[in-house]
């Protein structure tokens, strides 16, 4: 940071000109990339990569801004590629740095510039007034190759907890792993598994408040808070409907399950623990058991037929004990690798935003 503020205080000391956009770039339209051969040169949507075909439409660098859909998701490309008609590419003038331009862009909230009331989308003529900071190209590298440490940094962070997801999934593989004297028994025969009820949009909360106290579940987790529950106690929750189906999740307390998620609970006189129940059926990849059709999904039938090894209840213990500390490591947001990751972004968010504000220099 001391680097960017004395090159400022000595190639600026006035303060940094502005310009609009359409002052340093050329926006670009995507097109149609149907007529082409495939090849190695990535075709750009607004979700990303689509396919590779064998034309650029640019030899790159250059930002590209979506035009529909996820407005807030810019790319930058250093490489020749082309883009389909929802997302805008930019030829960047000799004034602007293109790795300067996209971490600027990136501050911006783009999607706030929505000029439809259906699907969000960005027009031209909105873009091209955007005011941009026009600092030296020295001090506008240099904030490049600060901001880019720290890209690098939060990349390794992501490949190092993948690698820890991945080897978490054998870690529980080989725990949960049968040895020949270990019984298998029916799903039906260990739990009572029956689908939550509808509740309408309207009395579920987006926040916690005083008349919606009680956390309310579907099949992907925590849709938002409802004033009265109709489950109690410690559950394990499975995804019924859709590209949710087959989505495990474990819940305690009082709640309300919907009718997107399968209530999974120990029959009475069963040792179980639910902890080792949500780890196996975690591990038993139950989006496999998918009916197919107009709505796909995973029924209560289907569950109750799959058989599963049963320890002693001391043995799950033990074993639901191992899982649980690993499952913090890789996935609990408060601890462990995903709460270092947080952590990271949002310091790199703030610091992005710091140094990408200059004062303007007066006319």
């Amino acid at each position: 940071m001391s680097r960017i503020v004395d090159l400022i205080a000595e190639l600026c000391p006035e303060g940094v000109e502005f310009a609009r956009l359409g002052e340093l770039v050329r926006i670009r339209n995507g097109r149609d990339y149907k007529a082409l051969g495939l090849g190695d040169i990535p075709v750009y949507g607004t979700g990303g990569v689509m396919l590779y075909v064998d034309a650029a439409a640019h030899p790159g660098p250059s930002v590209l801004i979506p035009r529909k859909g996820s407005l807030g998701k810019l790319y930058y490309v250093d490489k020749p590629f082309w883009t389909v008609d929802t997302i805008f590419y930019t030829e960047i003038g000799d004034r602007l740095d293109p790795k300067f331009l996209y971490y600027h862009l990136s501050t911006q909230r783009l999607e706030e510039l929505n000029q439809a009331a259906g699907i969000p989308s960005l027009t031209q003529s909105v873009l091209n007034l955007l005011l941009v900071p026009v600092p030296p190209l020295e001090v506008q590298r240099e904030i490049v190759r600060v901001l880019d440490q720290f890209t690098r940094l939060e990349a390794n962070l992501e490949a190092e907890l993948e690698a820890r997801r991945r080897q978490y999934a054998h870690y529980r593989y080989s725990l949960l792993e049968a040895s020949d004297d270990v019984p298998r028994v029916l799903l039906g025969d260990l739990f009572d598994m029956r689908s939550g009820r509808f509740v309408s949009a309207a009395d579920i909360s987006p926040e916690l408040d005083f008349g919606h106290s009680f956390p309310c579940y579907g099949g992907n987790g925590l849709r938002g808070y409802v004033a009265t529950p109709n489950q109690d106690g410690r559950r394990v929750l499975v995804g019924r409907q859709g590209a949710l189906s087959g989505n495990v999740h474990r819940v305690d307390g009082e709640f309300y399950a919907t009718e997107h998620a399968i209530v999974v609970t120990p029959l009475l006189g069963v040792e179980i623990d639910i902890d080792w129940a949500f780890h196996m059926l975690t591990a038993m990849n139950l989006n496999q058991y998918i009916s197919q059709g107009a709505q796909p999904g995973l029924t209560v039938g289907t569950l109750k037929e799959l058989s599963v090894p049963v320890p002693p209840l001391e043995k799950q213990e033990r074993i639901s004990s191992k899982l649980n500390a690993f499952d913090a490591l890789v996935n609990d947001l408060s601890v462990g690798l995903p709460a270092e990751l947080a952590a990271r972004r949002k310091q790199y968010e703030h610091y992005r935003d710091r140094i990408l504000t200059f004062e303007k220099a007066m006319p």
